[in-house]
């Protein structure tokens, strides 16, 4: 037992040295920071440099020697971009609601009610998570077209959950099954319907898991790009992703400052979300990985 005692503060002093901080610590993570942010900050500096600034080779790259809003100014006046915008938000949040409304009941249906093959009707889901967009977008242009819903927000509307569902599913499955069954055992004896039981008591209870799954679906449906390129054709209703790389890039000529100025302002939304929710989005993840 003394020796054991005597080891511990050996362990716990391992990393009072200041060089063995900086070797184990700090540099690795200055290194992984400088990696993880050095992108971000190049797209910013480009989308606040002149015209003049990205033109001349000869100016420090890593710097803007005069900031101007001019590349915001045009992007926002005289391109489609707040439509862009818009257009990806109403579909974004629309099909976030679908995806969180269906993943809800299918994870339910499949952890709580215990029917026979439930286990193989989840992993069946999960497994079409897995099917590649690229092999789904065909078939999808085509049902979308006969149904005369392309080159329209419902096209995007529709189809984004062929991708978010299975994942919302799973991922909320993990959740669910970290809630005791005893509690939905007492409120059936207390008289309680299975639509109470989910509303008041596993709803309540599954808020973290909630929010990582529609945190989830809202970031694939922000950046999605291949439905987006492939569904809608005008300029007014292309969503973010597609309508930069279509509209501002002629050719060979990249107007790098309206490209940056719109990355910047696309990661926005999607930034502030996961600021105000990273803690709840974590203990989702936690919850539905730890069985």
């Amino acid at each position: 037992m003394s020796d054991k005692n005597n080891a511990e503060p050996e362990g716990m002093e391992y990393l009072q040295s200041l060089p063995r901080r900086w070797v184990t610590v700090y540099i690795p993570l200055g290194i992984l920071v400088f990696v993880l942010l050095f992108p971000f900050y190049w797209m910013v500096i480009t989308a606040f440099k002149p015209a003049s600034e990205l033109a001349l080779h000869t100016s420090n790259p890593f710097w803007v020697s005069a900031p101007t809003l001019e590349h915001f100014k045009d992007l926002l006046f005289n391109t489609p971009f707040p439509k862009w915008m818009l257009n990806t938000l109403i579909v974004s949040v629309v099909a976030t609601v679908l995806s969180l409304a269906c993943g809800t009941f299918a994870a339910y249906a499949i952890e709580r009610l215990r029917f026979q093959g439930s286990k193989q009707v989840g992993m069946a889901i999960f497994f079409a998570y897995l099917v590649p967009p690229s092999i789904l977008f065909i078939p999808l242009a085509s049902i979308v077209f006969k149904m005369g819903l392309f080159d329209s927000r419902w096209a995007l509307i529709l189809t984004y959950p062929t991708f978010l569902i299975p994942f919302s599913t799973w991922l909320l499955m993990g959740y669910f099954r970290s809630i005791p069954y005893e509690l939905e055992e007492c409120a059936l004896i207390d008289g309680a319907t299975r639509w109470q039981i989910l509303v008041k008591i596993v709803l309540p209870l599954s808020v973290p898991g909630l929010i990582s799954a529609g945190i989830f679906a809202f970031t694939l449906s922000w950046n999605e790009y291949i439905y987006a390129l492939t569904l809608i054709s005008s300029s007014d209703m292309k969503t973010v992703p597609v309508g930069m790389t279509t509209e501002l890039i002629e050719g060979d000529v990249y107007h790098w400052g309206q490209l940056m100025a719109g990355a910047l302002l696309g990661s926005l939304p999607v930034a502030v979300i996961y600021s105000f929710f990273a803690e709840y989005y974590v203990s989702g993840m936690t919850g539905a990985i730890k069985e």
